[in-house]
């Protein structure tokens, strides 16, 4: 029975670097992933640009060289994918991990395909799985879309995005020039400061000419096959036209589970429990990588500021 001296769950970038710093420290690993490799990203929008800069997206010291200021998907897709390709990065593809748990010292990992054990895991699964749904009626029609990723399908049709961050901002900006009628519904009194700099001042000046029309402190009520019903600002409830809806609403960890592998989870945000100086769970030698760690407020981490982790993780395994 080979025991692995870490197994790691999710091959995104900080999967990857993981991955990288225990080879580096001479540990035997493995990288479990259920889709393709940097799978959230490959699901990103198409033409999606990057907040960092691509020094800011490196991981293990590698040089990413980016033709542009902001690097896009494909750039980010050919510069992961490429490190797991030249490094020959120990990765099982399209296989998931349906359960963790631990006998004594030993983890032991029952995936879709096989049977694991380590010594060591790291979750490190990020947040794009599960859509933050809104819990309304028709929410589950065909025409409502949590994913976006090219505006070609929505030409010459009524739109509605619903909320302001920047996945709903570039949702409708991209619809919007290339034919589409687009509403936006959004909880709050404006557009999200956090959109991308070079990106509000559009959306804004669309919305000032009447060219995508915006609803402020409004909530969508329904979704019905050919209109959608909402509340306004002044409470009014009203009816439009309406052919698909784009629900920005955002994504969330999987805390099913994280629970069931028996990661205590805190306060409303569900924040899982881990220490942040090793990023170790409450269950030994159990840690957490990336995104996942911040719960259900998932723009608390991100590659830039998560790279660390992975030195964080070994240095402590290694302590042991």
């Amino acid at each position: 029975m080979e025991i692995l001296d870490i197994l790691i769950i999710g091959a995104g970038p900080i999967g990857l670097n993981c991955a990288l710093e225990a080879r580096k420290n001479n540990l035997s690993y493995l990288i479990i992933e259920k889709g393709t490799i940097v799978n959230s990203l490959y699901n990103y929008p198409l033409y999606m640009k990057f907040f960092s800069t691509a020094d800011k997206l490196e991981i293990a010291g590698i040089p990413f060289i980016s033709a542009a200021p902001k690097p896009g998907r494909q750039e980010a897709l050919e510069y992961y994918q490429g490190i797991a390709r030249q490094k020959n990065i120990n990765i099982n593809l399209y296989e998931r991990v349906i359960n963790v748990s631990k006998n004594q010292e030993i983890f032991f990992v029952e995936t879709s395909e096989s049977k694991y054990f380590a010594k060591n895991v790291i979750i490190a699964t990020g947040f794009y799985d599960i859509p933050n749904l809104m819990n309304i009626p028709g929410e589950d029609l065909w025409k409502v879309k949590h994913y976006y990723t090219e505006p070609y399908p929505y030409a010459k049709q009524k739109i509605v995005v619903v909320g302001s961050s920047n996945s709903s901002v570039d949702a409708a900006l991209e619809t919007y020039r290339k034919g589409a009628e687009v509403t936006m519904i959004i909880r709050n009194s404006e557009i999200s400061p956090s959109v991308k700099y070079w990106v509000k001042p559009d959306i804004e000046n669309r919305i000032s000419e009447g060219s995508i029309k915006a609803h402020f402190n409004s909530e969508l009520l329904e979704i019905k096959e050919n209109s959608v019903i909402f509340k306004d600002e002044n409470r009014k409830i009203n009816e439009i036209e309406n052919d698909f809806v784009l629900a920005m609403t955002g994504y969330l960890p999987d805390f099913d589970f994280l629970k069931n592998s028996g990661i205590a989870l805190q306060n409303d945000c569900l924040k899982p429990f881990y220490h942040p100086e090793t990023m170790e769970t409450n269950v030994p030698n159990l840690y957490l990588a990336g995104v996942v760690c911040g719960g259900k407020d998932t723009h608390l981490w991100f590659i830039e500021n998560s790279r660390i982790h992975a030195e964080m993780i070994v240095k402590n395994i290694l302590s042991k």
